[in-house]
């Protein structure tokens, strides 16, 4: 597994770096944002972990562009530690959270929890299937999505939630149930982190966010997906 870290800590970077190529990963470092960007479209990663506070271009701005040709799960890091800025990171299409100062091993407990979301497990039949709703193809295999036959760049948060929602038509699942399902039951977000994905998907899956057919509200309870 291939991890791109991005600070302008040198320190930092260096001990984030020594400990994962310990547990076997290939780790890349950038100390500001362009050439964080450069590293990311001239390779491929499985994780990046990114920091909000960058040299040259921030890092909430690199999460956007990433996120403009790539999927690729970002983990941010920053020293602020507000909801508000959490809230930004995800709607700049960041995966998870961490605020400094942070212990080593709970940087690794995300990573691998990451990674085991977005694992392929050939043997299962559900990784197998495509499923198809209206105008909507979901492959879990190839975690793709294709809606009206293009396809449809989500982050692996957003793509996790929809299969979730797709699999369990008509059942309402609160926002604590979600965060624990998608996130982990270790996840310590708030639960306002469930709205923003779930506005998110709706941008980029419905004809009409704003009337959603698929992913619908049930008042006062939670969400679901309307088969």
């Amino acid at each position: 597994m291939k991890v791109l870290i991005v600070d302008d800590e040198k320190l930092l970077v260096k001990g984030i770096k020594f400990n994962l190529e310990n547990d076997g990963y290939a780790v890349d470092a950038a100390y500001d944002g362009d050439e964080a960007l450069k590293l990311v479209r001239e390779n491929s990663y499985d994780v990046i972990i990114l920091d909000l506070m960058l040299p040259k271009i921030d890092g909430l701005t690199v999460c956007r562009k990433i996120r403009e040709f790539s999927n690729v799960p970002v983990v941010m890091l920053t020293a602020k530690s507000e909801d508000n800025d959490k809230l930004i990171g995800f709607e700049y299409g960041a995966d998870d959270y961490l605020t400094k100062p942070f212990n080593v091993m709970e940087l690794k407990a995300r990573i691998r929890a990451i990674l085991r979301r977005i694992s392929v497990s050939p043997g299962k039949n559900d990784d197998r299937e495509v499923m198809e709703v209206g105008h909507i193809k979901i492959c879990p295999a190839q975690r793709s999505v294709h809606c009206g036959g293009t396809p449809v760049e989500l982050t692996a948060k957003e793509f996790d939630l929809l299969v979730m929602l797709v699999r369990n038509p008509g059942r309402v699942f609160d926002r604590e149930n979600l965060l624990n399902l998608v996130w982990g039951y270790e996840y310590p977000g708030d639960i306002r982190t469930v709205d923003v994905h779930v506005r998110r998907l709706r941008e980029k899956i419905e004809k009409k966010p704003n009337r959603p057919e698929y992913i619908l509200t049930k008042w006062g309870v939670g969400y679901y997906f309307k088969n």
